[in-house]
């Protein structure tokens, strides 16, 4: 019988039960993928965070888009026209000309109200939001690749298991079959390994398209297929000792709570920009412009013009927009403050309730293990007691589905309690690359942000696009 992909799984501290029965279904190559390898390249290819990258980076020029209202306005222009006219008089003769002129002018902004100054802060504050962001949808995405890792595990192993029970319910159909042969057995018996035999195929194949489902999750969130899976690394040293403990860690420091508090700050700069168009302003413009009069000849004449300006203007009323503007943007602050009540409760609850998930799934994981042991006993003294006749055909088919049952359950304990270590810690605010020492060059947004924050001109990308 064909078992398809072939996922060997290693020893690791977390799944040991479960790397354990792989292992002795497979084997495990030294050159088996881990866990913190798959994260690794989850963390370099994964579309979904490649894209909230390039979304930082696109907030990084919002803060040189605000400093350039400090700096001039440069601007060149030119006209020519052409005209002809006649006399009365001497309608024979006609002149031409083409009026021409070219003006540069510069124009620089002294004062608009602090509202430059509060854009450049509301313009960082927001780079420092977005950062946080970035790190919300890295928790995510390394999450999703342990999700998607220990389900390719999990999927493999039942595959495995339900390959192995076929195989042993085929040997029990033979046996039914032989016992009947020499009048030791009924066709009772050999029916009901038959049923049994086609409900294990029915397992087998159900296990195997699991198996492809998580196989297609992974390579959507990994970037590349399972071949060899292997070991799980322990992140205890991530885990606080108490759930008091990491309440204060995740209060402390986790990216949803510090984005919300960027937010707070955005915010009310740009309650402080809107205040600022009810303030004067001042700015010195200049201009040199050269005119010709476009006539050859005696005719011909041409000027020179040089002008600077300095203008004051004072708001008095703006029709109630200003007003409005301002009320609005106090009103969004007040928003982002509930919001960030909000974030801050939502971090507090799920802290505690992936708590109290790893702390379950530990006991589920004892749990499972002394059924296993216990199920492989009854099992064999089952089959034992029916050589004897003391057992029928039907109890040894019952011990042998119950004890695939429990091996099912005990890989499910397994997986669900790495899942659940790993989703603590993303609760924590903790699930990143750095924390993880995962083997990638961790990405550093201050080099896009330090190669753009104090440009002048330039259309070009850092990266030469």
């Amino acid at each position: 019988m064909s078992r398809g992909p072939v996922v060997f799984v290693g020893r690791g501290v977390w799944a040991a039960t479960v790397f354990l029965v792989a292992a002795s279904v497979c084997g495990a190559p030294a050159s088996a993928e881990s866990l913190d390898s798959a994260m690794a390249s989850a963390y370099t290819n994964n579309p979904d965070l490649n894209s909230a990258r390039a979304q930082l980076r696109a907030i990084d020029e919002g803060v040189p888009r605000a400093k350039s209202s400090y700096r001039p306005q440069i601007s060149l222009s030119g006209d020519i026209g052409a005209s002809t006219s006649r006399s009365k008089l001497f309608p024979e003769w006609s002149t031409g000309s083409t009026p021409r002129g070219v003006t540069l002018a510069v124009e620089q902004p002294l004062f608009l109200g602090f509202r430059t100054k509060n854009s450049v802060k509301m313009a960082e504050t927001s780079v420092k939001a977005a950062r946080e962001q970035l790190k919300l949808v890295e928790q995510q995405v390394l999450f999703d690749a342990v999700s998607a890792f220990m389900d390719v595990v999990r999927a493999q192993v039942v595959v495995n298991l339900t390959a192995q029970n076929v195989e042993f319910l085929r040997e029990q159909v033979r046996a039914a079959k032989d016992r009947l042969e020499v009048g030791e057995g009924t066709r009772t018996d050999v029916a009901q390994t038959d049923a049994r035999l086609s409900q294990g195929m029915s397992d087998y194949a159900s296990a195997v398209s699991d198996l492809n489902r998580s196989i297609a999750v992974y390579v959507q969130v990994i970037g590349h297929k399972p071949e060899r899976l292997g070991a799980v690394n322990g992140i205890e040293k991530l885990i606080p000792a108490s759930v008091d403990a990491g309440l204060a860690t995740a209060q402390a420091s986790h990216p949803g709570i510090i984005a919300g508090l960027y937010n707070i700050d955005v915010a009310s700069w740009n309650v402080r920009i809107s205040e600022g168009a009810t303030l004067p302003t001042v700015t010195l413009s200049g201009s040199v412009t050269h005119r010709d009069n476009g006539v050859d000849g005696i005719g011909s004449s041409w000027n020179d013009t040089a002008a600077i300006t300095g203008r004051l203007n004072v708001p008095i009323y703006q029709g109630g927009e200003v007003a409005a503007d301002v009320r609005q943007l106090k009103e969004t602050l007040g928003q982002r403050r509930i919001e960030l009540d909000s974030t801050r409760a939502e971090v507090r609850q799920r802290l505690i309730s992936t708590w109290g998930a790893l702390d379950a799934a530990k006991a589920v994981v004892r749990s499972a293990a002394l059924q296993v042991s216990a199920q492989q006993l009854v099992l064999s003294g089952v089959i034992e007691e029916r050589r004897v006749g003391q057992r029928t055909t039907l109890d040894v088919l019952n011990a042998q589905q119950d004890l695939l049952a429990a091996q099912v359950e005990q890989v499910t304990a397994q997986r669900d309690r790495v899942v659940a270590a790993y989703a603590l810690v993303a609760a924590l605010g903790k699930l990143n690359a750095q924390s993880l020492g995962l083997p990638v060059t961790v990405y550093d947004p201050d080099q896009h942000y330090d190669a753009v924050k104090d440009k002048w001109m330039g259309l070009r990308t850092p990266d030469g696009r």
